[in-house]
């Protein structure tokens, strides 16, 4: 008979903790953010001082993205070892001192290394601090995930501004090691509470084990035991203990299929919901890259104004997050994506096929609000049906849309032209919309 290995009993966090672990992952979300758009506010000065041409800048910026698509899956496989709280400060402290390489390169080769360096910490990071957010939006049975998200934009909005103000005055390398000294001191200070607990697991999730004790549950659903493989052991014949594979499996074929077609479900739907992440993050791209350009180059907007109009997009954005947790507890998750993907669609159209000026700003504010929280309710029921897995499989679909968005718009634009491209971000809202009525039931409330 197998000797089973005693089981470490985990604690449930007490709700005052469970307030200073929020109050650490929206640091990170915030810090992330923050580090971010001071980044990118730098990229023309270090495109002069790499002398890199449009197409090779381009080049070394992809390196960003690819570095983050590689590194997603490969942190949900880390979050599921090591635990999402270790992982997020293991990355945070990667990424931070990256943030400052890139002044330090003089040709556009040794950019792109940095970038892939500084990517791949980005999205890992993203991952891990998701998977964290998961956890404590299940054990504080509130949905409060927009929150963190909104504590992304404000942390973006407050690194762009910063970098635009010592711009002048302060050199690309004193400003982005100024980043890395910031970055530094707030995972310190953050990550301190992040290790001292666990992700924190509701009640009802916890399994019993053995002399009345309680053990987390396994990524895959089962319940933990230190030192063992998470295969669970099965009862045997004559009420032995039977290893998986034995004649104890083979007598519950209906439970295995069962179990079986419970995860393929459960991976269709992660999938899905990676799939609603993507129709939003294509939008915060193709405005990022395209909706000034719109407002200049198809409206005669002023320089000014045409910035404006991804400024308004933001901010509409941010108000949304902050409000989505209240949004959230009186329509639910179901009803929001819905009620955002339709509202998203409408102000697209609004703004890409306007003549008037200020209704095409107008139409972007509106998308903006749309869209708000349409990321972060597909990123949450990801998490909750697979845990860190389920994060990284929609982080990646998701950061896909953002990648991959801003090329296809631009081919699109050479095709036909760029409101005509642009409202391909209303007819990805409008699908995000839909798949949120035939996944209403998974979504839940």
């Amino acid at each position: 008979m197998p000797q089973i290995n005693k089981t470490r009993p985990h604690i449930v966090v007490p709700s005052r903790d469970l307030a200073v672990l929020r109050a650490a992952i929206t640091a990170f979300f915030a810090l992330d953010g923050f580090i971010f758009a001071g980044w990118v506010v730098r990229v023309p000065d270090i495109k002069r001082q790499t002398h890199a041409s449009a197409g090779t800048l381009g080049l070394a910026l992809l390196c960003v993205s690819a570095g983050a698509v590689l590194t997603m899956t490969l942190t949900g496989r880390l979050c599921a070892r090591y635990g999402s709280h270790r992982v997020t400060v293991g990355w945070m402290a990667v990424l931070a001192p990256s943030v400052a390489l890139p002044p330090l390169t003089h040709s556009a080769t040794a950019l792109g290394g940095v970038l892939l360096l500084f990517g791949s910490a980005y999205g890992g990071v993203n991952v891990a601090f998701n998977s964290a957010a998961v956890d404590l939006v299940a054990a504080l049975r509130r949905p409060v995930m927009p929150s963190f998200h909104a504590a992304f934009s404000l942390g973006g909005m407050a690194g762009a501004g910063l970098g635009g103000l010592v711009a002048g005055s302060l050199s690309p390398r004193q400003h982005l090691l100024g980043l890395t000294l910031v970055g530094l001191t707030v995972t310190a200070v953050a990550g301190r509470a992040l290790l001292r607990y666990e992700a924190p697991v509701p009640a009802e999730r916890l399994r019993p084990g053995p002399a009345g004790g309680a053990v987390r549950p396994e990524p895959g659903g089962g319940a933990a035991r230190a030192g063992s493989t998470g295969r669970a052991e099965q009862p045997g014949p004559q009420g032995g203990t039977a290893r998986p594979g034995s004649e104890g499996d083979a007598a519950r074929p209906e439970a295995v299929s069962s179990a079986a077609r419970s995860r393929r479900r459960k991976r269709r739907l992660v999938v899905v919901f990676g799939l609603i992440a993507l129709c939003d993050a294509y939008g915060e791209g193709a405005m990022a890259d395209w909706g000034a350009l719109h407002l200049r180059q198809d409206l005669a907007a002023s320089s000014g104004v045409a910035a404006a109009g991804y400024a308004g997009f933001a901010f509409t954005m941010t108000v949304g997050r902050l409000s989505g947790t209240r949004l959230l507890e009186r329509l639910g998750r179901a009803r929001t994506v819905i009620a955002g993907g339709a509202t998203a669609a409408a102000g697209m159209l609004l703004g890409s096929l306007a003549t008037s000026l200020w209704l095409a700003l107008a139409g972007f504010a509106v998308a903006g609000l749309g869209l708000s929280n349409i990321f972060p309710v597909a990123i949450e029921r990801a998490g909750a049906l697979a845990g860190p897995s389920g994060v990284a499989v929609a982080s990646t679909l998701g950061y896909g849309g953002m990648l991959f968005g801003p090329p296809a718009i631009g081919f699109a634009a050479d095709r036909f032209s760029l409101s005509t491209a642009l409202t391909s971000v209303a007819v990805l809202a409008a699908a995000a919309a839909v798949t949120g009525v035939f996944t209403r039931r998974s979504l839940g409330s």
